[in-house]
């Protein structure tokens, strides 16, 4: 993956996003990681309210966790999916549920990915790392400076 594609984590739970991070690293995607705890902390950054810091000719990829506080995942998607210029961020849903209604509304919405985290830790290590490779090499959209920063 391009070193310029900052990576948005989105998970509310401290030992997953910890595995996250720690096997991407290892699977050598060194991109820079910023992690919000809940929904309306992703929200306040990508639509730059209450201080939230998004660039906007930053390219951007959202890991995104579907069960959080606040505002849910689903609802982040929405949300980023209606935005013209939001819209273009690719979003992977990963998360516990593998409830199919779930799956299916996050496709009907525009995700990128629908993964669920598995369990057994090995195996939730093995799912990180082939999100990791996935991103080693697809190629992220270019984001036009719309908003002039």
């Amino acid at each position: 993956m391009k070193e310029n594609v900052k990576i948005l984590i989105a998970e509310d739970d401290d030992g997953h996003y910890s595995l996250i991070e720690k096997n991407l690293k290892r699977v050598g995607i060194n991109n820079e990681i910023v992690r919000f705890a809940d929904g309306q902390e992703t929200l306040d950054y990508l639509f730059k309210e209450d201080g939230g810091a998004r660039e906007t000719s930053q390219a951007y990829l959202l890991l995104l966790d579907i069960n959080m506080p606040k505002v849910d995942g689903v609802e982040v998607l929405r949300k980023v999916k209606e935005d013209p210029e939001l819209s273009k961020i690719p979003v992977i849903m990963l998360t516990t549920s593998d409830d199919d209604e779930k799956t299916q509304q996050c496709r009907d919405l525009g995700c990128t990915a629908y993964i669920v985290k598995p369990v057994e830790y090995d195996n939730f290590v093995a799912t990180i790392g082939s999100i990791g490779l996935f991103l080693s090499v697809v190629i992220m959209p270019e984001i036009e400076n719309v908003g002039g920063d």
